[in-house]
């Protein structure tokens, strides 16, 4: 094979892989840009949110929709503790990465993977991929990536979470977070959730309530249709317990 040739600028592959490699530079100037200006600027809404509202048009032809931003300061400081105790205890020590949750769930992605090798020769669905997300990866995937779990798209989550650690502060990340967060079907960011469950606004949530939307976080829309769950109760009391601890930014 004659590689002087294949590097040519006339060859069809060169050309296309040029292409292929300027795209990829340019989607994440985009990205940095994205990121840059939300240090100033409130995003109206997230990728996820525009997948969920497409989803949800579809299946219902309408689109009940709440979200309002509330600033920083304006969301109950119960609701940060919860949140932060629940999702990411360590949210304002990390650079944006807990290494020990990482390594855990490569341990559980490659054991799934073995199992999918070694399973009967029949036709079956990929392997879950999972990851130890904080709250500045969660960011990271709703707002500029797709909900599929493929390595590629773990590996551009874990780009956006280091340009979101080094552009915007913790503080600010937090407050993109909690308005910006699923708490049901077509309920986003605290201000639509406190209203939707307690029929008040996110800065005056108690300790309780905050913990309750806390819990809720991993599965918003399944907590939502299960509001009695003996499961939502017990650790809401746990989050409770555990609030004054939390260390936040």
């Amino acid at each position: 094979m004659r590689w002087p040739g294949l590097l040519s600028w006339q060859h069809p592959l060169t050309r296309w892989l040029v292409l292929v490699l300027l795209a990829a530079l340019g989607l994440q100037l985009f990205f940095v840009l994205r990121i840059a200006a939300m240090a100033w600027w409130n995003p109206a809404s997230t990728s996820f949110q525009r997948s969920e509202a497409w989803r949800i048009v579809r299946a219902q032809h309408n689109l009940p929709w709440r979200q309002e931003w509330l600033p920083y300061e304006r969301i109950s400081v119960h609701l940060k503790r919860a949140v932060v105790v629940s999702e990411d205890d360590i949210f304002a020590q990390h650079e944006g990465v807990q290494w020990d949750a990482i390594e855990k769930a490569w341990v559980q992605n490659s054991r799934a993977q073995q199992k999918a090798v070694q399973g009967p020769h029949q036709r079956q669905a990929p392997p879950k991929i999972v990851g130890g997300s904080t709250i500045t990866q969660q960011l990271a995937k709703n707002l500029l990536l797709s909900g599929e779990r493929t390595w590629v798209r773990k590996a551009q989550e874990f780009a956006l979470t280091l340009g979101l650690e080094a552009m915007l502060s913790k503080r600010r990340i937090l407050e993109i977070y909690l308005n910006s967060v699923e708490w049901g079907e077509g309920v986003f960011g605290a201000e639509a959730a406190a209203q939707h469950y307690f029929g008040k606004s996110a800065q005056h949530l108690s300790e309780w309530e905050a913990a309750r939307l806390a819990v809720m976080l991993p599965r918003p829309k399944y907590f939502e249709r299960l509001p009695r769950s003996g499961y939502l109760a017990q650790r809401t009391e746990v989050i409770v317990a555990r609030m004054g601890t939390a260390r936040l930014p």
